[in-house]
């Protein structure tokens, strides 16, 4: 499992280089995603759920947001 670390970045930014990692990961691999934006809470799992992907457990803990994600099979749009 790969952990990609997005700290530092607003929105969209996290959800636009969230999207684009996972056009590469291959249906039921799973993801660490690291976020430091509050409103990620709210718009990796929205994300997740339109493009096709599962949220599988999501953690907050000192300022720092931990998601657990599975790649679909449905890919985003290039």
């Amino acid at each position: 499992m790969g952990t990609l670390d997005l700290s530092g970045l607003n929105c969209p930014h996290v959800v636009l280089r969230l999207a684009e990692h996972m056009r590469g990961l291959e249906a039921g691999a799973r993801l660490i995603v690291i976020s430091t934006d509050p409103l990620s809470a709210i718009d990796v799992p929205f994300f997740l759920d339109k493009a096709g992907h599962r949220l599988v457990s999501r953690e907050k803990a000192d300022g720092l947001i931990r998601f657990v994600v599975e790649c679909g099979s449905a890919r985003p749009a290039p």
